[in-house]
């Protein structure tokens, strides 16, 4: 994923690309991940039987609870920023809380795989947090 995010910003010059552009604001990316939320939510309880049948289906439970995971703590965010709160760890473990209460309503092996694939998600939205932090920040000279 971070790789794709190299490749769409080496098609464009750093002059043309402004990252307010492309981000949606606070109360719409706020309102998106709702709607996503409870699509998947809805969607996983739909097929709890059939992803319970399987210790694949098992597996790809738990990633749907994962993605429950990231939209909820987009959401969780961006309600934070809108009121004015400091976002920091609360708000990761109420989205996994969330997430792992999910995965427990379709099978047991769920919560565990959900957890996995969550902790996965989470080091890679915090790696590309940080690259785009460092490209948006003036280079400073050391004398």
């Amino acid at each position: 994923m971070v790789e794709l995010l190299g490749v769409f910003l080496k098609a464009f010059p750093e002059e043309s690309f402004e990252a307010s552009k492309f981000m949606a604001g606070s109360g719409s990316s706020m309102l998106y991940s709702f709607l996503l939320f409870t699509v998947i939510l809805s969607l996983q309880e739909m097929y709890r039987g059939k992803l319970a049948s399987s210790e694949l289906f098992t597996i790809l439970g738990g990633f749907f609870s994962s993605l429950l995971f990231l939209v909820s703590l987009t959401f969780i965010g961006n309600f934070q920023e809108t009121c004015g709160i400091r976002t920091g760890w609360g708000a990761v473990i109420l989205a996994e809380v969330i997430a792992l209460i999910a995965a427990s309503t379709v099978h047991r092996v769920c919560i565990t795989t959900c957890f996995l694939f969550s902790a996965g998600l989470l080091y890679e939205i915090n790696k590309l947090s940080g690259m785009m932090l460092s490209k948006n920040e003036p280079k400073m000279k050391s004398f």
